[in-house]
């Protein structure tokens, strides 16, 4: 499990990417890059970072369900998942 504030933090990034997402938008398309410069930091949003939304994991991440490669394979064992079953031939 990730550090609660790991986790808060990221959640602030992304807060914030949302808040400045139409005005980087525009300062973007008319080229004021000062002004870019000008916005925080962590309304980038290169700055974010895929994490596990069961454990806050930032590594083994798998897109499609939002899961580490842990969680991932532990509920689909216990058929958590709906349409995932361990290959077997």
């Amino acid at each position: 499990m990730a550090k609660k504030s790991i986790i808060a933090r990221d959640k602030k990034r992304e807060r914030m990417v949302a808040k400045y997402a139409e005005l980087r938008k525009k300062l973007k398309e008319a080229g004021d890059y000062e002004a870019l410069d000008r916005l925080p930091r962590n309304a980038s949003p290169v700055r974010l970072h895929n994490r596990c939304r069961l454990t806050g994991r930032p590594k083994g991440y798998m897109r499609k369900f939002g899961l580490c490669r842990v969680k991932f394979r532990e509920m689909a064992l216990e058929g958590k998942i709906p349409g995932i079953t361990k290959a077997s031939w």
